[in-house]
């Protein structure tokens, strides 16, 4: 039976979030640059590249464990994807928060308004799954060489003292 790395659903999901989050701030920003003939909100226009974003990182950081598992024996590289991933749960924090300020102190009413705040609300799930996969890669990364088997395992010699 093969056995699933825990780190795929959590992945899965930041995709699956990212999509929804794109297509719902894809469907405000178009509402309001027809309503109001205008660009869109800088809270909106930054939760349309977050998940960009994300689905791009999702790219290397998926791909290097699975197909390139060599390289995953560089502390290098372990650090570049946590850093990756660190960059991505706060692009999410920064962009779920400020769309909800910005949400929360103005008169909204109507569909377009609930797809704001459902997009606020995903973006927030997103931004906590985003802490777990950093939280975990962390803690993979940190005890990585504990884990380790040695590739070759060389027998101890005794050696008696005969003369």
């Amino acid at each position: 039976m093969m056995k699933i790395d825990p780190m795929m659903p959590l992945r899965g999901t930041q995709a699956i979030f990212s999509i929804l989050v794109l297509g719902l701030m894809a469907y405000v920003s178009s509402w309001w640059t027809s309503h109001w003939r205008q660009m869109p909100p800088a809270q909106v226009s930054f939760l349309i590249f977050v998940p960009v974003w994300s689905l791009v990182t999702l790219v290397p950081i998926f791909l290097i464990p699975l197909k390139f598992n060599h390289l995953m024996s560089s502390a290098g590289f372990r650090w570049g994807l946590i850093a990756l991933d660190a960059l991505t749960m706060l692009f999410w924090f920064a962009g779920f928060v400020a769309l909800a300020v910005f949400l929360n102190g103005r008169i909204c009413f109507g569909q377009v308004c609930d797809v704001a705040r459902a997009g606020a609300a995903f973006g927030g799930l997103s931004w906590a799954v985003s802490a777990a996969a950093f939280g975990y890669g962390t803690y993979l990364a940190t005890t990585a060489e504990k884990r380790r088997v040695p590739a070759v395992h060389k027998p101890e010699v005794v050696r008696s003292s005969f003369v």
